[in-house]
């Protein structure tokens, strides 16, 4: 390829010419992109930076998208899905990492960047001041307030557990329940490090939060998020956001036991109550059985003194009334005495009133002797025979209420409802054998009964001519004799 010379450029002109002798064809812009994407990712196949982060976000793909910039220098980056789901703490502006990967170029818009495979907090100062800056995020929000706190129940029925299955935790826990009251434990197995712990350790405090108890598996009384001691990489899953959300929104009480003593994670500020290690949240959980009997027996034996200390101090009041009391004999002599005068008076009186009544008797049984009996018998069978009985005064009486009575007989004949039948007058009746006086109530029934005197009829009643009026009947002859008057 040879250099353009001053003639060229005077030659230069609207449409482009090779010089002579020029083997240099020009590059299109997709070939020197692709040159350049191959001389980059040849020479910074692999490298790590270290810087921070900036301009966080997660497309709906699940790629990451991200820049890593210093003091002097900025460089964009892409982590692929599948990296991306691999990271052991979610990515946040600020945060200064360590990140691995590959320096490629973006023809697009003719940029560099560098894709990241795998990307780490530079050093445990940045880890640490990740975790502060999530803990003021959290507590700003009110996550960590006193006021959120739920009182733990003083013997719960069922313990909820999330923790690893396999380790010596679960075996802390469940040695000391054993020893301190026993208590129906049910044990949520999670990772409780590592890739998709987080994940698991939020959803198993929601899942528990969720059961309601109508189900096979009980809803727990209080729940224990425990792991054993690490560093505070081992220990990061309980500082994730989604942890200490799903802690702080349990409606179940919440101790957490998350490493030693010494560790705090922000799990155990959003927890109800923090215990240093599992064995002494299997402490807290439940109070020691032993003395719990104890107390019960000490409150009998207090109840029973209580309950007998008043019948005693009766008792030995009761005695001491009694000593001051007078004897019995000495109370009942006067009225023994008393008894005495009045059943000899009463046997005196008996005798008196006896003697009496015998005189009486003797006195009575001379007068009742069979002469006077017979004198007095024969007095009234003659005055007896003096007095004459005139039948017309027994009988006049008696005609007199006849003659009444029949007078009524006749009257009741007369007025008799079902007389004017015989005479072939009807009764109209309706169907619930009413008798009916009027033509208009007489219309309003379907069915209507006329009872004659040799029987009943049923007719229905059907709207027509008026009637003609029915001619006067003869007056009877007067040779007829007249009713006689029944009142005379």
């Amino acid at each position: 390829m040879t250099a353009p010379d001053d003639r060229d450029t005077d030659n230069a002109g609207l449409v482009a010419r090779t010089p002579p002798g020029d083997n240099a064809a020009p590059l299109t812009i997709t070939e020197i992109s692709n040159q350049l994407k191959r001389v980059v990712e040849d020479r910074f196949g692999f490298v790590r930076l270290r810087g921070e982060l900036s301009g966080v976000k997660r497309a709906a793909s699940g790629h990451l998208y991200l820049a890593l910039k210093d003091e002097g220098a900025v460089l964009d980056g892409v982590m692929w899905r599948g990296n991306a789901q691999r990271l052991a703490f979610a990515p946040e502006d600020g945060i200064e990492v360590i990140a691995t990967g590959k320096l490629t170029t973006y023809p697009g818009r003719s940029k560099y960047q560098i894709v990241i495979d795998s990307l780490e907090i530079a050093g445990e100062g940045a880890l640490l001041a990740l975790l502060e800056k999530t803990r003021r995020k959290l507590e700003a929000e009110g996550l960590f307030a006193s006021s959120r706190k739920q009182a733990l129940p003083y013997l719960p029925r069922v313990i909820g557990v999330v923790t690893s299955p396999t380790g010596s935790v679960i075996r802390d826990i469940l040695h000391r329940l054993a020893d301190r009251f026993p208590s129906h434990v049910l044990v949520w197995p999670v990772l409780v490090q590592g890739q998709g712990a987080t994940e698991q350790v939020a959803a198993a405090v929601r899942s528990f939060a969720a059961l309601d108890g109508s189900g096979p598996v009980p809803r727990p009384d209080v729940v224990i998020v425990a792991r054993g001691g690490g560093s505070i990489e081992d220990l990061w899953a309980f500082n994730e956001e989604i942890v200490v959300r799903a802690i702080a929104d349990c409606p179940i009480p919440v101790i957490s036991a998350v490493g030693h003593e010494t560790d705090t994670t922000l799990a155990d500020y959003a927890a109800d109550r923090r215990a240093p290690t599992p064995t002494a949240a299997a402490e807290m959980a439940v109070p020691v059985r032993a003395d719990l009997v104890a107390t019960v027996a000490d409150l009998a034996n207090r109840q029973r003194r209580a309950v007998l200390r008043p019948v005693e101090l009766g008792r030995e009041r009761l005695e001491a009334r009694v000593r001051r009391m007078p004897k019995l004999e000495a109370l009942l002599q006067p009225h023994t005495q008393w008894l005495d005068d009045l059943s000899e008076r009463l046997r005196r009186a008996l005798m008196d009133r006896a003697g009496r009544g015998r005189e009486q008797l003797a006195g009575a049984s001379a007068r009742l002797s069979p002469v006077l009996l017979r004198r007095g018998l024969g007095d009234a069978r003659r005055q007896l025979e003096r007095v004459r009985l005139v039948p017309e005064l027994v009988m006049r009486p008696l005609d007199r209420k006849r003659e009444a009575l029949a007078a009524l007989a006749r009257l009741a004949q007369q007025f008799h409802p079902e007389e004017p039948l015989r005479r072939g007058y009807a009764i109209v009746r309706d169907a619930n054998d009413k008798a009916l006086t009027s033509r208009s109530a007489a219309a309003q029934e379907a069915a209507l009964v006329l009872q004659f005197a040799d029987g009943r009829l049923a007719v229905t009643p059907a709207d027509g001519p008026a009637l003609k009026p029915a001619k006067p009947r003869p007056k009877a002859p007067s040779n007829v004799p007249k009713q006689d008057d029944l009142f005379g």
